[in-house]
């Protein structure tokens, strides 16, 4: 799957900002539980006061806060001003760990009765305690604040700091400030750091979704180009070892959902371990003591997830091969159709369909309703660390360890680390699939075709289409059984070949041959001496008009079809190439001419018309080598003979080779080559032929009447003769 990202070419520049984005975006994620938390304790419970290191101290406050600052340390960090009071000299990080304990003490004191003091003392009505001690001389003072001491020894840190902030509101009050205001104040301005927060959360969210969904179409817009690229180049051998159906679905379905994805690997899979490690140090900041639960919920997950995968990874990886088995009989029932009406096979397609269908769609149940167990389960575990939260935080509340926020914060952020290992466990449903669509894409762009242009392939070298076949023979793949044995013969330039042999004795095979459709297994093919492995493909194919057997046309127009075989063929040249292939009468008879549409596939002209479209094509292309594929079969004898005329006359200066079946259709070619189960069992004329080869003689006596028999045998071996009689 990661090697799948080497296509995002240079999109993946992106990445890098996508990371820094989505730090930004954890960051301010992060940050929002710890707004919530100093709303909470800050904002409500310590009425907006931060800190016991108040700007100024009155002289009398600062007097009793050095009966309990042992160091003295308070004197360095406050100086007496002009009025009655000490002003901090020191940032308030700096004096806070100084003036906590002392102030908690006085706070304490001043709002506790004569129980503190030691066993016997008695406080004097309308004193504090702090009062009482300011009062005493030094020597019985500090035997009494040593004992006051002891009893604040088992403060937590957390209490301390509370009393200590009560100290601090006191003094704020004394002083006349307006502690309802600055509450107020305090929360106000902490939800707009929350505001803006969020704010650039979302912000940097979208950001980050439209680059990610960018870089994910820029993917699927490379990759698909790739393996077009790469599908145009197979050769027959390729193209039947996937399979067109399965071509189509790997670079449709398949990309899809690497696609997919991709962009969440980019959005969440990236942003989940930057929030999960920042929610574990923000945890351990914390310092509540409850990180044993997150471990807790973290196992809990990985358990469920490994669970689920064992069970659902084996059909993810059959998901694909269905769609591909659904997508091949679909194919297979819209193109055979009218065969399929023909003989009435509607109902046994519709089971073969549904076959298909249902096993898909079995499947698919299957693996949705594993997601749809684990969200439940998910819910559970959650909620389950809700509540342990909820239950030892508020234990911790009660014994003055931790305060409401810090609780709120712990749960918040435990949430988002669960929620961090949750994006994990998505992708990770998603994952195996996608891992097989990589590797069925893969599969398609490491294939390297059977038939590729050697290094320095020639560009140049066709001066007259002259094909020559050396001693040639052919097996496919890796089978041993030859197609072909030792085919030898010349095609000449201003020379009409034919080839005629029963079905199956290798006709197709071997014209197939001249394109490089597939290599010669021995022997060698040449053009103009030239062998044709050492072209280009391009270049030779570009030199060579085929009119395969199936005549095959492409959505668009009569004008687009014919340009299929030259962009540049001007509308007089189309009109030509129209007039020789037989074409100008049912094209002049549509309303719009040659731009009258054609369906996909040519369905919606009949099988004669497609036929002599596609001879149009290759006319116009203008090459020096025609290959005719059986390709008068479909038309009748009158427009066979005068398509053929026309054809002699205007390409006569080309090689023509045709491969047919019927014998009037090469009656006068130049040379009749006769293939029987992949040898040549004859060569010549028709005449000829009928003297020398007894399979040839069989052909044309089930063609041909005796009268046509007889004239041929005793028509002279003229290659003229055959064309003034046509």
């Amino acid at each position: 799957m990661i090697k799948m990202l080497k296509y995002l070419g240079k999109s993946a520049a992106w990445i890098p900002l996508i990371v820094a984005l989505l730090i930004v975006q954890a960051f301010c994620d992060l940050a929002l539980p710890q707004y919530t938390s100093d709303i909470v304790d800050v904002g409500i419970q310590q009425g907006g006061v931060e800190t016991a290191a108040l700007d100024e101290i009155s002289a009398e406050s600062f007097e009793k806060l050095l009966m309990f600052d042992k160091s003295w340390m308070l004197t360095k960090y406050y100086s007496k001003g002009d009025s009655d009071s000490y002003g901090r000299l020191y940032a308030v990080e700096t004096v806070e760990p100084y003036i906590t304990y002392p102030a908690a003490v006085v706070y304490a004191l001043e709002n506790a009765d004569s129980s503190m003091l030691p066993a016997g003392a008695q406080l004097p009505e309308g004193m504090t305690i702090v009062d009482a001690l300011l009062a005493m001389p030094e020597e019985m003072r500090d035997p009494m604040i040593e004992e006051i001491n002891k009893q604040f020894e088992g403060y937590s840190d957390i209490m301390l700091s509370q009393m200590a902030i009560g100290f601090a509101q006191s003094e704020l009050e004394a002083q006349g400030t307006d502690m309802d205001a600055l509450r107020m104040n305090y929360i106000f301005k902490t939800g707009a750091k929350m505001l803006g927060m969020a704010l650039l959360v979302m912000a940097v969210t979208i950001v980050v979704g439209f680059i990610a969904a960018q870089l994910g179409a820029l993917f699927g817009m490379n990759v698909r180009e790739k393996i077009f690229r790469k599908v145009i180049s197979f050769s027959n051998s390729e193209m039947d070892k996937f399979s067109t159906a399965s071509l189509i679905t790997r670079s449709t379905n398949d990309i899809q959902q690497v696609q997919m994805v991709i962009v969440m690997i980019l959005r969440m899979v990236l942003y989940a371990p930057i929030l999960g490690i920042g929610g574990v140090i923000k945890v351990v900041r914390t310092g509540t003591g409850m990180g044993w639960i997150i471990f807790i919920a973290v196992a809990a997950i990985l358990v469920l997830v490994a669970v689920l995968m064992s069970v659902a990874m084996p059909k993810f990886k059959m998901m694909q091969k269905l769609i591909d088995r659904l997508n091949l009989v679909t194919r297979e029932i819209l193109t055979g159709l009218p065969v399929i009406r023909a003989f009435s096979r509607e109902k046994y397609e519709e089971e073969r369909f549904d076959t298909a269908n249902k096993n898909l769609m079995q499947t698919q149940l299957f693996t949705n309703r594993v997601m749809t167990v684990m969200m439940p389960f998910m819910t559970l575990i959650m909620n389950g660390i809700s509540v342990l939260i909820v239950w030892f935080g508020a234990k911790g509340i009660d014994n003055g360890e931790m305060q409401v926020g810090d609780m709120m914060a712990f749960l918040t952020y435990t949430m988002q680390i669960v929620m961090s290992f949750l994006m994990l466990t998505m992708i990770s449903i998603m994952l195996p699939r996608a891992s097989v669509s990589a590797n069925r894409i893969s599969e398609v762009l490491e294939t390297e075709p059977s038939i590729s242009d050697k290094e320095n392939a020639s560009e140049s070298g066709i001066t007259e289409g002259r094909v020559k076949f050396d001693d040639v023979s052919f097996s496919y793949g890796d089978s041993e059984e030859k197609v072909l044995h030792h085919i030898s013969f010349t095609a000449n330039p201003g020379e009409t070949t034919a080839i005629i042999g029963s079905t199956g004795s290798g006709k197709s095979t071997m014209i197939n041959l001249i394109p490089r459709f597939f290599d010669v297994t021995e022997g060698a093919i040449t053009v103009d001496g030239t062998d044709v492995r050492n072209f280009s493909q391009h270049y030779l194919r570009e030199n060579i008009g085929l009119v395969p057997q199936k005549g095959v046309l492409f959505s668009g127009t009569i004008a687009s079809n014919l340009r299929f075989g030259g962009e540049d063929a001007s509308d007089e040249q189309l009109r030509e190439a129209a007039e020789i292939a037989q074409s100008t009468d049912f094209i002049e008879a549509k309303p719009e001419k040659y731009e009258s549409p054609i369906s996909q596939g040519g369905t919606n002209v009949s099988g004669g018309q497609k036929q002599r479209l596609s001879i149009a094509r290759a006319i116009v292309k203008k090459p020096k080598i025609y290959i005719f594929d059986d390709s008068f079969s479909a038309l009748d004898y009158k427009t066979d003979a005068a398509l053929r005329k026309a054809l002699n006359e205007q390409v006569a200066d080309s090689t023509v080779i045709i491969v047919a079946q019927r014998i009037s259709t090469i009656l006068h070619a130049d040379k009749i080559i006769v293939l029987d189960e992949g040898r040549i069992a004859g060569m010549g004329t028709h005449e000829e032929l009928l003297e020398s080869c007894e399979i040839y003689e069989q052909i044309a006596s089930s063609q041909l009447s005796e009268n046509e028999l007889k004239r041929g045998k005793s028509t002279e071996n003229n290659p003229g003769s055959g064309k003034e009689a046509e």
